[in-house]
Formats: C-alpha cells, structure tokens, sequence
C-alpha cells in the first residue's frame, strides 16, 4: 500500500480528497476484494480507461457496485494501436492526455472529493493507474488497493502452478523485440507473456527459436466472458485480443512424483579415473525418453551464473541429463527431476560416448564444459565421437561461452586487443616439441598469446621452458598477466615483466597473457593499472 498525505499550511486539518486506485482483478466481478468494493462504496467520484470506442472493461467488472449519484470521469484513450499526428508521436499523445486526465481528476479532489480511479487486473501491474498514481500521489492522500492479476488467473484456468521452489518466473511484455524476448524465454524457469493481440507472431517466434513453445500455453480472457485456454502452439494469430497471455508453467510442477527429486545417475566407467558420483537411492540407469534425444555442449564461462549466456542457461534448463567434469557441474544448479553424471576431467571421451549413448535413447542431454566448450574443451571430444557411425544420427549443438582468455583480459584491461594466438601448454595430448614450435612461430610473428593450462601438480617445467623461448624474442620488461581463478573466490589478476616471471605462482587455475612489443601498461590516476594493445601497428 503507498500512502502519502498532504494538509493545508498551518491548519493540520486535511483539505483535499483522497486518491484511491483500485484493483478489480481479471474480470469476474466476485474476484474483487471486499476492501475495492468498500472503497468504490465510499468514492464519490468513479474514474475509469477506455479506448475511443468507450467501452471499459473496469467499468463492466464494477457496474454492479456503481450508484446513479456517482460522478463518473470516463478517461479516454486518444490512440491505442492506432497512428497519431501529434508533433509528439504516439508517446508525446500519451503524456499530454495523462497530463489532463490527472488534471481533471485533481480537480475533484481540490473539491474535497473522493476519487477512485478503477483499473482491471492491479493497479501497478501494466495498469493505466499508474500513470495517474505518478501524477498525483505526491500531491493527494493516496491509497493503492491490490488486485488479482491477469497472470494469476491464468495460472488458475490452467490449474498449472507458474512457479515451485527456486524457480524463476519472469514477465514479460509482448512488445519486445523477438531477440530480446528468445534471449528472456531462453535463460528463465517459467514466464508470462503479456500484452499479445498484434504481438503474437512475435512471441511465438520466440517461444520457437528459445525451445519452449510446446511448453507454453495460450489463456484469453481468463474469468471472463469469451474466456480460451489451448496449447499455444495451436492457435491462429488473427484471433488473438489484447487481453491473452502465453504461460509457461512451472517444470517441476509437471514432473511424476517419483522424480521430483534431483537424481545423481551413473557415470561413465571406461577408465579408472573416473570419480564416481554419490549413491542415491534413485540413481538407477536413466529410463528412455519421450521423443528425440540430442546433445548440446555447453560453455558455462571461466566461473559462476553471471559468466553464463541465456541460450545455454535455457539449455541446462532444459536437459534431463547433465554430464560434466565435476567441478563444472557443482556450477550448475540442482533441479528437480535432472539426472547428474560426473566424472573426472581425464575421461573426454568417455564422457562424450555416455551422453552420446543416453541421447540416442531418446534424452535430452547437455555436457556442461567450462569457458567455451569449442576452446580446449569437451565440443571436440563429443563431435568426435558423435562423427563415428554408431553417432552420426544424434543431434549434437554446441553453444559458445566466455572464454577464460576473454574474462582474463577484460579483467586487466585490452591486452588482445590487436592479433594473439592461442596456445595450451599442456604435453598430455601433443609432444612439447610442437608446443614449442608454435611458441616460436606466434611470437616471431609479434601476437600478444594467450597460454592456457600452464601448470599441474605433474607438470612443473613447461612455464619455466616457456619463458625461456619467449626471452630468446621479447623484452625482458614485456608484460605478462597472470590471472587465477577469474570469476572465483579466489580471483587475483598480476602483472609482471616476462623476466620475472616465476613458474611457482603458476596452477593449473592461472591463464597467462603475454603482451606483443606493442603493449602498454598504464598506471591511471585512480591508482589501477591496465594492460592494453593498440589496434595498430606501426609500418615496417
């Protein structure tokens, strides 16, 4: 409730009426509240939005509770959808009515009138209310009486809950862009789309492109007379009002009971590596699923949820079996009903076949990677699997992510912000003499590189032999960042000459990056230092 009160100077007594804003909730008259019907009881005046047509829909839903001695200030919409010639556009028409239709109604209430202004659904939820609330509020005794919104009932009709647990419901307006609305629908738990009618196409393009259409369902008029319920992907767009909205209920809500529960499946056992994942007692091989199975890779970011893209939160959403290394999977949330298969971060292919095999039976399976999964990650191990005969049926997406070069330069400043090559220092799947020629070819060449797994408890010598052939051609003052754990707890970004590089502070955790002879280091006058490479480069 927002209350504001105002008194004549130096009377302490109230001269003016008071501002009430009604909810009536969605359309049937007994899902008003007592308190709005004791308010429109109480009101001397009944303000209420209509289009030019002049048919209100507050003022159907409240007939039943209106006096013939009320004042009635029907506030009428100049356009709608329609176009102005305003010198304003469509937004200046708007402002300049609400302007006089604040006006008008503070006319009754300098009278010492009461004013209720009713509005369908609440008040401060997408209602024309409010634009008279931001007028007058601070100028009149004002109080806002909730209503029951449009999302509520449609969740009612459906008899779906909208949300459970730690889901994330999101509301959206139809007006968006298709982009924006694909990229929100993409990346939540459950949604509302409001505000359909000309927007539809659009919304079911993006219920479409995000993969929640057969999910979503179609609620017009809820309560009311006319009122529609059907799948949405089963309607036809010339028939759809203003007054409907797409519901993408809740996931949980529609799991068996049985499953309910998150599950920690089996993992892949083929190498004697594997870290085995927790007994449960529903742990069991995971049954077939309904309809096509596929895989999608997901980069998850060098770190936690502010690192992950909307397309791939909307993936691990969406999967019914999660596969990953272990560390990248304790980034994912637990939700009810997925299975989880962790394994250890030596078993690429395994893992692959397993997600492979679980997405042929029919499941929908996502291999959770961190950074991106196309930079010395799992998208190669599953595309090569999935490339052998048994696999080449099965759908297989890749999705990118931030990688951890990106978050580590962004973190220091622009350090590959001209040509850079990307190079792992790790000897486990190619021999050190062909790191070491491609450390020779970049920096002959003059890129800024990018030196990924650096170092391991078994691997200890690779930094020291890599500074070593980098001092045969760069400055000993050339810049070197060392960034850990980007985006962790842990987080440190240090930059220090190439000389003094020490192979000791160096973990399979720390991303380097040497600069090229072009990079800056830069102290600013805040203190912080940044590390950048100019975009040109000076002629020979």
């Amino acid at each position: 409730m927002s209350v504001s009160e105002q008194q004549a100077p130096g009377t302490g007594a109230q001269t003016t009426g008071r501002l009430y804003g009604v909810g009536l909730g969605p359309g049937d008259p007994s899902l008003m509240t007592v308190r709005a019907v004791q308010v429109i009881a109480e009101a001397d005046v009944i303000a209420y939005h209509s289009a030019r047509h002049g048919r209100s829909i507050a003022r159907s839903i409240a007939a039943g509770h209106l006096r013939p001695d009320h004042i009635e200030e029907a506030l009428v919409y100049p356009v709608t959808t329609e176009s102005t010639d305003h010198p304003g556009g469509y937004r200046g028409a708007l402002d300049e009515f609400y302007e006089e239709a604040a006006a008008r109604l503070a006319v009754h209430l300098d009278a010492g009138r009461t004013v209720a202004v009713i509005s369908e659904g609440d008040p401060l939820f997408y209602g024309s209310y409010q634009h008279m609330h931001k007028r007058l509020a601070h100028r009149y005794p004002t109080e806002v009486i909730p209503g029951v919104t449009s999302i509520s009932a449609a969740a009612a009709r459906l008899g779906r809950p909208l949300a459970e647990a730690d889901e994330v419901l999101t509301i959206l307006p139809g007006t968006l862009p298709e982009e924006e609305l694909t990229a929100r629908l993409s990346s939540t738990d459950t949604a509302v789309v409001m505000k359909l009618g000309r927007t539809f196409s659009t919304v079911r393009g993006a219920m479409e492109r995000s993969g929640r259409l057969p999910e979503a369902h179609y609620v017009e008029r809820a309560t009311m007379s006319g009122e529609r319920t059907e799948p949405l992907a089963d309607i036809d767009a010339d028939t759809v009002p203003y007054f409907s909205v797409a519901v993408v209920p809740s996931r949980i809500a529609a799991l068996p009971t049985e499953t309910a529960a998150p599950a920690v499946g089996p993992v892949p056992t083929a190498a004697a590596e594997v870290s085995h994942a927790p007994e449960t007692t529903n742990a069991s091989t995971p049954g077939d699923g309904e309809g096509e199975g596929e895989v999608v890779v997901v980069g998850t970011g060098p770190a936690g949820p502010l690192w992950l893209t909307p397309e791939s939160r909307g993936a691990l959403a969406a999967a019914e079996d999660l596969v990953g290394y272990t560390t990248y999977l304790d980034r994912v949330p637990v939700r009810p009903g997925q299975r989880r298969h962790a394994s250890d971060n030596k078993v690429e292919s395994e893992r692959a076949e397993f997600a492979l095999d679980l997405a042929r039976r029919g499941r929908r399976v996502a291999v959770v990677s961190g950074g991106d999964p196309g930079v010395f990650a799992m998208a190669t191990a599953v595309l090569e699997v999935a490339s052998q005969p048994p696999y080449r049926s099965v759908p297989v997406r890749v999705l990118p992510g931030v990688t951890a070069a990106n978050a580590a330069a962004a973190r220091a400043g622009a350090p590959l912000g001209h040509d850079y090559a990307v190079i792992s220092l790790s000897d486990r799947l190619k021999p050190w003499e062909v790191i070491a020629d491609r450390l020779r070819a970049a920096v002959t060449a003059d890129l800024a590189l990018a030196l990924y797994n650096p170092g391991s408890r078994s691997r200890t010598w690779q930094v020291a032999k890599a500074r070593e052939l980098l001092l045969e051609h760069r400055a000993p003052d050339t810049p070197v960042i060392l960034a850990r754990d980007i985006g962790g707890p842990e987080e440190s970004v240090r930059t220090v000459p190439l000389a003094d590089l020490d192979p000791t502070q160096v973990d399979m955790r720390t991303l380097l990056i040497v600069g090229s002879s072009q990079t800056e280091v830069v102290r600013r006058d805040d203190g912080t230092q940044v590390v950048w490479t100019p975009r040109r480069y000076p002629e020979k």
